[in-house]
């Protein structure tokens, strides 16, 4: 008993490192709009084509909030162009 709860946890951890745990949902989803999306994705299915369709949403949501944060928090360079350009060829030499 005591191994077989030591395993289970195991596999429950390499599973959250490898990014593998999966959850089960019921949602009440428009046919078409699923439809619409499994074909846009290419998806093999209806998981498939909601998992593309999700990832691609955060991705597109973790650039916005870059492109938000560099707005608000301009980056600053040390350097200017030119300065890094000499930085540069003398580091080829």
């Amino acid at each position: 008993m005591y191994i077989r709860c030591i395993y289970r946890i195991f596999v429950l951890l390499i599973n959250i490192i490898l990014n593998r745990i999966h959850m089960k949902v019921t949602a009440i989803i428009n046919d078409d709009l699923v439809q619409t999306v499994v074909k846009l994705s290419h998806g093999k299915n209806i998981t498939e084509g909601l998992v593309i369709a999700l990832e691609d949403y955060v991705y597109r949501k973790k650039i916005e909030q870059l492109i938000n944060d560099v707005e608000n928090e301009p980056l600053e360079f040390k350097h200017s162009a030119e300065e890094i350009r000499k930085l540069n060829r003398r580091k080829r030499i």
